[in-house]
């Protein structure tokens, strides 16, 4: 399963906002951003352009990044997108927000996408009953996600159970956190989606 290794901060330097890659550390004075609010590397701090194609590809980069896609993946999504009625970058957006790992994410059983990726990744969660341990793969409409019953005891899981209701749960979704379970209620529209991110560029981006 390809992904990205290397610094997560770096990404947040380099698209100049923060991106909350690494749950609390994103909220904490040693943020580098807040240190260093320039790219990285030797010619971070030379002002660029900002030319109409690299505001676009910024764009792109930094919702990729956001949710930790890898390029090919991203275009996939945009193609699917680009098939719906409605505007694209909408339905970008709401595929992009149903993937699993992002669902367990916005419930608040994870600090970060990276590690709602990684607790998917290791089987902890059921859809419907059963297991999945893809955190690419599509919940629907009425979907019921938990975790399964020999993973609630562990440390990851006490802290959640502890920590769910600190972060703004969105509406299309709603959180149990005795059972550890999460309810798909919709989709998410636009306005329920609180992603800073242009889609349009990214729109504007793909359509050239």
């Amino acid at each position: 399963m390809a992904r990205y290794t290397g610094a997560d901060c770096k990404l947040c330097r380099r698209e100049k906002v923060k991106l909350f890659l690494k749950g609390s550390k994103c909220d904490s004075p040693k943020c580098p951003i807040e240190i260093r609010p320039y790219p990285p590397g030797e010619h971070g701090r030379i002002r660029q352009k900002d030319s109409e194609y690299l505001l676009q590809i910024r764009e792109k980069q930094k919702a990729r990044r956001i949710y930790g896609v890898l390029e090919k993946q991203f275009r996939g999504y945009y193609t699917e997108a680009a098939r719906k009625t409605g505007r694209t970058g909408e339905a970008l957006l709401q595929i992009l927000e149903s993937r699993l790992d992002n669902v367990v994410y916005r419930a608040g059983f994870a600090k970060s996408r990276d590690m709602a990726r990684q607790l998917v990744g290791h089987g902890h969660f059921l859809v419907n009953g059963r297991r999945v341990d893809i955190p690419s793969y599509r919940v629907s409409e009425n979907d019921v996600i938990e975790v399964t019953a020999k993973s609630l005891e562990l440390t990851p899981m006490v802290i959640a159970r502890a920590e769910v209701g600190e972060r703004t749960v969105p509406a299309w979704l709603e959180v149990m956190p005795e059972q550890m379970r999460i309810l798909v209620h919709q989709l998410p529209a636009r306005a329920q989606i609180d992603t800073q991110v242009q889609e349009q560029l990214i729109v504007e981006y793909y359509s050239k």
